[in-house]
């Protein structure tokens, strides 16, 4: 029998919580219509099923049912809020963001800066955290957008986004943040900013379906990205994957109700993590000195190969940065910005905790990594 890894890799994908896939399985089979066929009771079925998920969804973050904007994850909501507000808005050049984004909207910035938008990247200190006077000090009357996410996907910290979008609002600029590290597992009121994203994989739901929140009260004009038929009022035309937001439905409905008590049961075996690894000595707890996610650290290790060590670790699954650039073998732009210099940030380690994580899980994580880092030291002794 093949021995069984224990998965540490939560910020990368969680397992579909089975009560969710119990929820989807019929609208595979038994309930397949499709939500636009309005004319028949199998269309009817599915459209009353996306407007349960939808509610869902949105009592999930605070928000109204209409200002739900399903899609294919966070990535393409990035890009549909991106590029669909350059273009509606043509009269403003200026987006701000941050170096510590999520490559989803570093590219897209990227990409609108060869468009002819002006884009100003904000440093990080060495906690995390953005300085907001000096984001205030960047916005002018030609900024539309700032783009800062709640929680980092690689060290977990938190930014204050109320008092970051109390700054924007000021200036009359739009603010999105990107919360699909944070919905599910620390409460977000979407009111607080105009436009979030968010995945359902992150928070125990399926792969393939996410959200774009459109804040109703803020008035902005949003450009589709995809054409053809109109559907999610317009923004994002294409057969709704009705499995996919029935399982989205479900997965946020669980965190609702759930969030509260993991949230602190996976704290204490961070907390537990954290102190049991420090004794190794010679090792960094990245953004430990911000508010972050409860159930995620980052751990930098002094003087040691990363590759060596991520091969040491047999039995444990676990990254050195986001899974959507694990490819490359490049540092992490997040720890670099940190400070980090390339060799450190390529000696740390994601460590992700999730709902089925246990404590025994994480004593015998805590061996194998030990066990690792004390054999490549000796062997570099």
């Amino acid at each position: 029998m093949k021995k069984q890894i224990i998965y540490l890799d939560h910020n990368a994908t969680t397992p579909v919580d089975p009560r969710v896939l119990d929820e989807m399985l019929p609208y595979f089979s038994e309930k397949f219509g499709n939500a636009s066929s309005v004319q028949h009771a199998y269309g009817w079925d599915a459209e009353e099923a996306v407007d349960i998920s939808r509610e869902k969804v949105a009592r999930l973050i605070g928000a109204k049912p209409n200002e739900i904007v399903f899609t294919s994850g966070a990535t393409e909501a990035i890009n549909l809020a991106l590029f669909g507000l350059a273009e509606s808005n043509p009269n403003k050049n200026h987006i701000i963001t941050c170096e510590t984004e999520h490559k989803a909207v570093l590219d897209s910035c990227a990409k609108l800066e060869k468009n002819g938008m002006q884009v100003t990247y904000l440093e990080v200190d060495n906690a995390g955290q953005v300085d907001l006077n000096k984001l205030e000090d960047n916005i002018t009357e030609r900024t539309l957008l700032v783009s800062i996410m709640h929680a980092n996907n690689e060290i977990g910290i938190i930014h204050p986004i109320a008092k970051i979008a109390e700054i924007i609002h000021k200036h009359r600029a739009l603010f999105m943040t990107d919360a699909t590290q944070s919905v599910g597992k620390i409460p977000f009121d979407a009111h607080e900013v105009d436009l979030a994203v968010f995945s359902a994989h992150k928070m125990y739901g399926p792969k393939g379906v996410g959200a774009l929140f459109v804040n109703k009260s803020s008035g902005f004009d949003l450009n589709p990205r995809i054409f053809g038929g109109g559907h999610e009022r317009g923004y994002r035309s294409g057969t709704l994957n009705i499995p996919g937001i029935v399982g989205f439905g479900k997965a946020c409905e669980l965190c609702e109700t759930e969030m509260g008590h993991e949230a602190e049961r996976l704290g204490e075996l961070r907390d537990w993590l954290e102190k049991e690894l420090l004794q190794l000595g010679s090792i960094q707890i990245n953004g430990k000195n911000s508010e972050r996610l409860p159930h995620m650290t980052n751990v930098s290790f002094h003087d040691i190969d990363g590759s060596k060590l991520i091969r040491s670790l047999n039995g444990l699954a676990v990254s050195q940065g986001s899974a959507c650039t694990s490819s490359t073998v490049e540092p992490s732009h997040v720890l670099k910005a940190l400070g980090l210099s390339d060799e450190l940030a390529l000696s740390s380690l994601r460590i992700g905790l999730g709902r089925s994580t246990t404590k025994e899980e994480i004593e015998q994580a805590v061996q194998i990594i030990k066990k690792g880092v004390e054999q490549i030291r000796l062997q570099h002794s």
